[in-house]
Order: C-alpha cells, then sequence, then structure tokens
C-alpha cells in the first residue's frame, strides 16, 4: 500500500519554539493513529522562519526560489495539512499568511487539514475559529472538528473537570486527521493537486469525501 504523505507546516519565529514543539506533537499524533491502522506515513515539517526572506522576495518578484518552490510543492501534495502559527495582534502571523498567500486558491481542495496555534494566554484561543477556519474554508479545504489551542500554561497541564488537557486535545485532533487521510486513497493527494499546466483536478469526490467526513465517529 502506497506511503501517506503528511506535511506540518510551522510558521514559529525562534529556535526552538512552541509552535515547532506543538507542530511536532500533533504530527507524532497523526503518525500513532495511522500506524494503529497499518498504513505507513511520511512526515515533512516546513519551517517557515528559514524561508522567510525568500517568501517576501516572491511576493515582490513572483518568483520562488528552490526552497520555497518545494515547501509549497511539498503542502500541495500532501495527503494531509498541520498548519501552526504563533498568534500576533489576535490573528495568525503575517509570515504564516505570507505563505499561503503563495499557494493557489484551488490547490487545497478537499485536503483534509488540523489547524493549531500557540499564545502566552488563553484569551488568544478563539483566533482557530475567527482567523484560521476562515483562511482554510476559503481554501476549500477541511478542516477537522478538533483544533488545538496552546497557551503558555497548557504545557505539562492536565486539564480539569471542565476543559481537557493539552494531550488530550493532542491525540483527538490527531485521530481525527488520521481518520480523514485513511479514507481517502493513498496514491491520491488533494483535489486541488496541480498538473504540469497548473490545472487542478475535477472536484467529483469532494461530495463523497465529505459523506465520510459526515460518517467518521471521533470517540
Amino acid at each position: 500500500m502506497e506511503q501517506l504523505r503528511l506535511v506540518a507546516v510551522s510558521a514559529g519565529l525562534s529556535s526552538p519554539s512552541s509552535t515547532r514543539l506543538l507542530a511536532d506533537r500533533l504530527a507524532e499524533a497523526v503518525r500513532g493513529e495511522l500506524a494503529e491502522r497499518d498504513r505507513k506515513v511520511e512526515v515533512e515539517v516546513v519551517e517557515l522562519r528559514d524561508l522567510a526572506v525568500p517568501i517576501a522576495n516572491n511576493l515582490v518578484t513572483g518568483f520562488p526560489p528552490p526552497a520555497l518552490a518545494g515547501a509549497v510543492d511539498a503542502v500541495t501534495r500532501a495527503h494531509g495539512l498541520i498548519a501552526v502559527t504563533p498568534v500576533f495582534t489576535a490573528s495568525y502571523s503575517g509570515l504564516f499568511k505570507s505563505f499561503f498567500d503563495l499557494i493557489s486558491p484551488d490547490a487545497l481542495t478537499g485536503k483534509p487539514v488540523l489547524i493549531a496555534a500557540t499564545g502566552g494566554t488563553a484569551r488568544h484561543s478563539l483566533v482557530l475559529d475567527h482567523a484560521l477556519r476562515p483562511l482554510f474554508a476559503y481554501l476549500r479545504a477541511l478542516v477537522v472538528p478538533t483544533a488545538v489551542y496552546a497557551a503558555s500554561e497548557d504545557w505539562g497541564a492536565s486539564g480539569d473537570e471542565y476543559t481537557e488537557g493539552l494531550p488530550a486535545r493532542i491525540r483527538r485532533a490527531g485521530t481525527e486527521l488520521a481518520g480523514l487521510m485513511a479514507a481517502r486513497p493513498a496514491g491520491e493527494a488533494g483535489d486541488g493537486e496541480t498538473g504540469e499546466m497548473g490545472e487542478t483536478r475535477e472536484g467529483d469526490e469532494i461530495a463523497e469525501f465529505e459523506e465520510q467526513l459526515a460518517d467518521l465517529r471521533f470517540d
């Protein structure tokens, strides 16, 4: 059975960063769940901090250097995507948005995406629903139900009677993304995968894929 491809995009600016740490833990949760389903997965992490200058140059010139072109290609060809950003001014970072501005509006159509964010306080957690979900809805991606926000106090916390701890939320989100990736035949990436002339494949499978999403149980 062909190996699945999972790409995690981290927009953290420091090294090491909590954003990269969250991306790694989410990727490991997806990998573990797929292993239980006897599905092999190749994981690639795209560090946007290393592509900041190429991204800026591409926005000005319209020509991506090889490293940036490779990152965009990895994202568009992936069977599943994890997108993690730090919170800047109550929204995603400019670097995060600039990278996804370079991706064709149709390239992520039907692609399963797990969104996540990090910040210093839990008060910014609404960034997931007010900024990230609308962005990927515009790109026609299939965003999994559980989004993960990690504030500073979440690391090492076990949660309480009202709120799941960070590890539990990571496992739940990973299970949801793995379920969507496993539901798609391994030989196919997103419906937005582009051909030689930049044309996207028809979205006849999108309705069927959404039906599979509705049938999944995330217990």
